[in-house]
């Protein structure tokens, strides 16, 4: 042993072997071009409340010598002395200015502010938004902008090095991101709910069910936005800002990952549309302890909502699922997961157990009822001022009786109505359910429209008949 151990000659400490020196250089290399690699594509973001007015109603007064005081103007979010109450980071998705943050950056009666990192300020619009991903695109006047390369964080694992940039408690807002690292702490952890008077679970994402990268790279906020990449520079997640835990000082570090999910969102808030989740149409229950202790696995489900695809296809309450497209399921979280990062209209596998018995069930998936302000700028086209959308997707605080809701897999729910049009004058209104349309049954918005298309004069639309004492309208073809 001691022959192997180096030991100080003349009190000196034995110089660092060169292999040991150039294994260190070799890695901080990757790190610095992998910065270098990113940075470019990364953005300050300044969240700007609007006031109409001073609401302390200053006035100048003069001084001892009779001159007037006249308080300095505040910087402009474009002065580099300028610093926001609201910031966070963003990535560059599209070379002519489009800009993905987090959902939860915006505010009411905010204005936004962009700072790439060759210093210039732009001002923001809202290109889409959607509180079920937590995710929103931005909108700058910029053409030449280098957009963030997206990996995959399929094949992420605990202990792989990540790095991530931000804006830091507001100090990259010249655009000059900052940039820390760390490890995949670990994976598929869900967000801490956070319990309101709307949702007494405060669970209104997806990541609440556990979706998110955990890392131990340092994320202080402001960093929510960026990216968290690995060492070819690949963005695998972006930073989200999460509150702590009650009684924890702080946070974890947590990421949303670039998945499928995560792309098809990205992908329709680019373009400002909405983005459309999956609905079974259960309430699950977790298994009993005792029941888990004796090999049993799954999800119990408790309720079914009549008229939803599980009413319709044949599910009933105390079947048990075990597995959702062949996807193991562990818990009513796993179950909610599964079904809902899948898109509108998918037919999913179920396999379940009743009464002992194994059977698979294929459902087709309707529109699940997204909670939180939904931000969309290119929505579908109306027909005659009447736009119309699955009956699931009407928020609970709309949602018609339960002698309706026999009918929500046999109809399409009018959202809105335009005062004047053809549709209004026929006397319809948000909340109404049309099951036909001349005769010819309804039940999703795209046979809606392709019932109505190339129809030139007057249309019959039958009401669901527990909505009206006069369940057929005929809308006009207008001026």
């Amino acid at each position: 042993m001691a022959a192997v151990l180096a030991r100080p000659v003349n009190g000196q400490q034995p110089p660092v072997r060169d292999s040991a020196l150039e294994l260190a250089a070799a890695m901080e290399r990757v790190l610095v071009e992998a910065i270098a690699r990113v940075e470019k594509s990364v953005v300050a973001i300044a969240r700007v409340k609007e006031r109409a007015s001073d609401p302390l109603h200053l006035e100048s007064r003069p001084d001892a010598f009779g001159r007037r005081f006249v308080a300095p103007a505040s910087p402009s979010p474009a002065d580099p002395d300028f610093i926001p109450n609201e910031y966070a980071a963003g990535v560059v998705v599209d070379a002519r200015g489009l800009i993905l943050t987090n959902c939860h950056v915006l505010g009411e009666d905010s204005a936004y502010y962009v700072t790439t990192q060759d210093r210039r300020v732009y001002r923001a619009t809202v290109k889409g938004a959607d509180p079920r991903s937590d995710l929103a695109v931005l909108s700058i006047p910029a053409s030449d902008l280098v957009p963030i390369v997206l990996g995959d964080a399929a094949g992420l694992r605990k202990g792989q090095i990540v790095i991530a940039l931000g804006n830091p408690l507001a100090i990259a807002r010249d655009g000059q991101a900052s940039a820390s690292w760390g490890v995949v702490a670990n994976l598929g952890r869900k967000a801490p709910p956070m319990p309101d008077e709307n949702d007494s679970l405060g669970k209104s994402t997806l990541h609440h069910f556990g979706t998110l990268i955990q890392t131990d790279a340092r994320l202080n906020v402001g960093t929510g936005g960026g990216p968290l990449v690995n060492l070819r520079g690949e963005m695998i997640g972006l930073i989200t800002d999460l509150p702590a835990v009650a009684g924890y000082e702080q946070a974890a570090g947590y990421a949303i990952p670039v998945d499928e999910t995560f792309r098809r969102a990205v992908n329709q808030l680019r373009q400002g549309r909405e983005v459309e989740y999956g609905f079974l149409g259960i309430r699950p229950e977790n298994l009993m302890p005792e029941e888990i202790v004796k090999g049993l696995r799954g999800t119990r489900v408790k309720w079914i909502k009549a008229g939803s695809p599980a009413y319709r296809h044949g599910l009933r309450a105390g079947d048990v699922i075990t597995s959702v497209n062949g996807v193991p399921i562990h818990d009513a979280d796993g179950l909610v997961l599964q079904v809902g990062r899948l898109p509108v209209e998918s037919v999913v596998q179920l396999a379940v157990l009743r009464d002992g018995r194994r059977l698979n069930i294929e459902v087709v998936l309707t529109k699940y009822p997204v909670r939180g302000r939904k931000i969309v700028t290119d929505p579908p086209p109306s027909w005659r001022g009447l736009r119309v959308d699955y009956p699931s997707a009407v928020p609970e605080t709309d949602a018609r009786s339960d002698a309706d809701a026999a009918f929500f897999d046999r109809s399409v729910a009018v959202t809105e109505v335009e005062r004047g049009t053809p549709a209004w004058e026929a006397g319809l209104r948000p909340g109404m359910l049309i099951s036909q349309v001349d005769r010819r049954p309804v039940r999703t918005p795209r046979e809606f429209f392709a019932a109505v298309s190339g129809k030139t004069g007057p249309v019959q639309l039958t009401l669901v008949e527990a909505q009206a004492e006069h369940p057929v309208k005929t809308v006009g073809p207008g001026s």
